[in-house]
């Protein structure tokens, strides 16, 4: 059994109970691949990221998570985008009912060596071809889409 459960404009969804600080990463190579992660929570793929910790700046926690869950030093170079959507909530283990708040932060690679963490089962650089063929959640791929366009005003939705 998954430790979360992803409910995207579902009437049968729990009503959410907390909105929390959270960042993804849309971390491209000069190869032009993007740094995905196969999460141990929910089997899905998706950028790395995580919730902000009291203390530190949002950049931090975008430099923080990347290392944390891929192994990849990363330099913060912009922002993709602010998702906020209510019709995503995400229902976990301990009962925690989380609207969505992510703000995902373009991020660029500068050292490190991919390495698999207790977030994910698999850590690696996917062509852009291969998203397709990937389990990705409706939220990530719309953030991916959103890197891809590399817009230069970020989407606030």
């Amino acid at each position: 059994m998954s430790r979360r459960t992803d409910y995207f404009n579902d009437p049968a969804a729990p009503k959410a109970n907390s909105i929390v600080p959270a960042v993804t990463a849309f971390v491209v190579n000069d190869a032009g691949d993007v740094l995905l992660e196969r999460r141990s929570d929910n089997g899905r793929w998706g950028m790395p990221g995580g919730v902000q910790e009291i203390g530190e700046n949002i950049a931090g926690t975008v430099v923080r998570e990347v290392l944390e869950e891929t192994g990849i030093h990363v330099e913060v170079v912009g922002l993709v985008g602010i998702f906020t959507d209510p019709g995503h909530v995400i229902a976990f283990a301990d009962g925690e009912v989380r609207q969505e708040f992510s703000l995902c932060f373009r991020a660029r690679p500068i050292g490190g060596e991919i390495k698999v963490s207790s977030e994910s089962f698999a850590v690696r650089w996917v062509p852009r071809a291969e998203l397709d063929s990937l389990d990705i959640s409706p939220t990530t791929r719309r953030r991916l889409e959103e890197g891809f366009r590399n817009a230069e005003v970020p989407v606030i939705s």
